[in-house]
């Protein structure tokens, strides 16, 4: 292959990312030409409404997984956190690039940390699982939506239009933000969105030139973490529309997996965690959700 093409959104950020991969597939493969083919997606498109109400994250994959199928490209890259539990035929997931901070950032221009707001501030996200987390930790905030891009949610907390606003932490750091950055929200009390701050290369499954050029961007300790968080997710039919984080990690050659469902409503928040060979991943992460399961979360999904 002399030529790769790489499907994206238009987003800063997703350029970001893809012009990292481009950079690592040129240094992995000297001679090779990567090429980036910025697409928009209906998920991009539609921000007067939440994910959730529009079809899930689902939608910020479509249009480029069309385009790979039709053979206008050859991969995408993704936030993996934006990637469905279960992907259509025929495509895989060839490489996980080495994960970033995984935390959640808290934002403001006049407050200095989340405890620091004062009663009733107004705090910008639209994820159920951040919201959830708030109302667990200030019940007296008040949460209201927040769409589009790193850029558009920035502009619209320095326009007045929240005291606050929750991002990720990598996202803000890969576009040059990091002194936007005012405390780090981490665990045991704060977990992310389950593969946060972990980039994916998607292609076609039967793509076996585009799968062997992967093979040197893959990152095995990241794969373990994020397809334990995954795996736990799946079982809990997790999505967009459902409030589930998870946090795997690294003990020696063991995995320790912490997971959560929250309560948006009342802010209620049920937690498991466990320890296994991070040879198989998947069963820690079924293990996980059966124990969150057990101790009342089929109740808060159940609301849903």
């Amino acid at each position: 292959m002399k030529i790769l093409r790489i499907a994206t959104r238009k987003s800063p950020l997703a350029l970001w990312q893809s012009e990292h991969v481009a950079d690592l597939l040129r240094l992995a493969h000297p001679g090779l030409e990567v090429r980036l083919v910025p697409m928009s997606t209906r998920g991009d498109e539609v921000l007067d409404r939440s994910l959730a109400a529009i079809g899930g994250k689902g939608l910020f994959l479509k249009e480029l997984e069309l385009a790979m199928l039709r053979g206008d490209a050859d991969c995408a890259v993704h936030s993996l956190k934006d990637v469905p539990m279960e992907l259509d035929e025929p495509f895989g997931l060839p490489a996980i690039l080495t994960r970033a901070d995984p935390s959640d950032a808290f934002v403001s221009n006049h407050h200095a940390s989340l405890q620091a707001l004062p009663q009733g501030a107004r705090v910008g996200t639209s994820s159920l699982r951040r919201q959830s987390q708030l109302r667990a930790l200030r019940p007296d905030l008040e949460l209201r939506d927040l769409r589009g891009n790193v850029n558009t949610r920035l502009g619209k907390l320095d326009n007045g239009d929240y005291d606050a606003i929750v991002l990720a932490c990598a996202g803000l750091e890969r576009l040059g933000f990091h002194s936007r950055i005012r405390d780090r929200l981490h665990g045991p009390q704060w977990l992310p969105a389950p593969a946060q701050a972990a980039v994916a290369v998607e292609c076609r499954g039967d793509d076996a030139a585009t799968i062997a050029l992967m093979a040197a961007l893959d990152d095995a300790r990241t794969r373990s973490c994020v397809e334990a968080e995954r795996a736990m997710n799946r079982a809990l039919h997790g999505s967009c529309h459902v409030p589930v984080a998870g946090l795997a990690q690294w003990r020696g050659s063991d995995l320790w997996l912490q997971g959560l469902v929250g309560g948006v409503a009342d802010g209620r928040l049920v937690r498991a965690e466990a320890q296994g060979p991070a040879v198989d991943p998947e069963r820690l992460g079924r293990e996980v959700a059966q124990l969150l399961l057990d101790a009342g979360a089929g109740e808060l999904l159940a609301r849903l």
